[in-house]
């Protein structure tokens, strides 16, 4: 589901058996602990209706979590085997075998797909027929999508360093990092790239904005603050992308809190309790949050004052929201899509796939939407 596991450092692991039943106490998966029930689906009044534009297929993503990439009509899709494919309008135009198992993708824009393995590699390939363009190193494995725009290619690596490439030829122009708490979640979490900065959200609860140019810090916030007498009650990490729209940016830590801010100066607007480590999505109007219990909140985006919330969904592993229009896409862990209404958080509608967990963010696809799946079904779908 969206509890993740926990990576613990060296100096911790004298100490794996109080870790280990500490873990279970707050984890509501572990086999010690008595199991939550998932919410069971309720017949809903659909307003709306999901069709399904296309599918494909391209590979089991394992424990790993592959999010497709969209540039314009093409799809950028990847699978834990190697396999690496582009699909227009749902035909394939290319697949290919990168030779080894991959961890992180995909990134793409109009010339460069690029995707991540365990062993830190970073692969470049071209949009246009799948030849490998170029390969680059970091610092460890790569568990992210790249991204990949503005002649830059950004990575982030497994130890939470973020490392900066040039499009052209995958030479290093920079790398950032900075020290992390003892005790962190392992996590897929990538980083957001804009035209100036890269945004990107740490263990601890930190969130920064990283100058494309240099690598150096423009600005660090603090979007939750670790609270807690022991190593675990202080995770607060930030599993998730933050969400950039406009001039404000907006992060949510697991045990912690989300919080927004002025994009070019860190200057804080508002925060409020919430724990995620799904993710948010934000609209010009309301910022929407999943919760780790898996309910899902609309928030005043000027203010952070609570909306609706949408709770008929518990424990079934819901996705980061998606804001499309008039509805907000989730999926859960039994590859069921639901479609809320914006307005008040109601059921909209909802659609299957092909029962499978769907681990990666639903992605907007034109006026519609991408879902992939863990067993590598990926499904474009439109609302009606």
């Amino acid at each position: 589901m969206k509890m993740l596991p926990l990576v613990l450092a060296a100096a911790l692991m004298a100490g794996c058996s109080t870790v280990e039943t500490a873990v279970d106490s707050i984890n509501p998966f572990s086999s010690s602990t008595p199991k939550l029930k998932m919410a069971e689906l309720a017949s809903i009044e659909s307003s709306a209706q999901v069709r399904l534009l296309w599918q494909a297929s391209i590979g089991s993503a394992g424990a790993q979590t592959f999010s497709p990439a969209v540039v314009g009509h093409s799809i950028y899709a990847a699978a834990a085997d190697g396999s690496l494919a582009r699909f227009d309008d749902g035909r394939q135009v290319w697949r290919i075998a990168v030779g080894q198992p991959l961890s992180g993708g995909v990134g793409a824009d109009a010339a460069l797909v690029v995707v991540g393995t365990p062993k830190g590699e970073v692969l470049a390939f071209d949009t246009g027929t799948g030849r490998e363009a170029w390969r680059a190193r970091v610092s460890s494995e790569v568990l992210a999508a790249p991204a990949v725009g503005g002649g830059l290619v950004v990575v982030r690596s497994g130890d939470s360093r973020i490392a900066g490439f040039e499009a052209a030829d995958g030479k290093r122009r920079w790398v950032y990092q900075r020290s992390t708490p003892t005790l962190s979640l392992r996590s897929s979490v990538g980083v957001v790239l804009t035209d100036r900065l890269t945004f990107a959200g740490f263990p601890g609860g930190k969130l920064v904005a990283v100058a494309n140019t240099n690598g150096a810090a423009v600005w660090e916030v603090t979007v939750a603050a670790p609270k807690g007498t022991t190593e675990l009650e202080r995770v607060t990490d930030i599993t998730s992308a933050p969400v950039v729209v406009g001039s404000r940016v907006c992060a949510v830590a697991f045990q912690g809190r989300i919080s927004c801010f002025d994009g070019g100066t860190g200057n804080a607007l508002w925060s409020r309790e919430m724990s995620s480590s799904a993710g948010l999505d934000m609209d010009s109007q309301y910022v929407y949050v999943t919760t780790d219990k898996g309910t899902v909140h609309a928030l005043d985006r000027d203010s952070g004052a609570s909306i609706w919330k949408q709770d008929k969904l518990f424990m079934r592993g819901v996705s980061r929201p998606l804001a499309l229009g008039d509805l907000i896409v989730v999926a859960d862990i039994q590859g069921v899509v639901h479609l809320l209404r914006r307005a008040d958080g109601g059921f909209a509608a909802r659609a299957s796939s092909d029962g499978s967990a769907v681990r990666a963010e639903p992605v907007q696809f034109g006026k519609g939407f991408l879902i992939q799946t863990v067993n590598g079904g990926i499904y474009a779908m439109e609302a009606q």
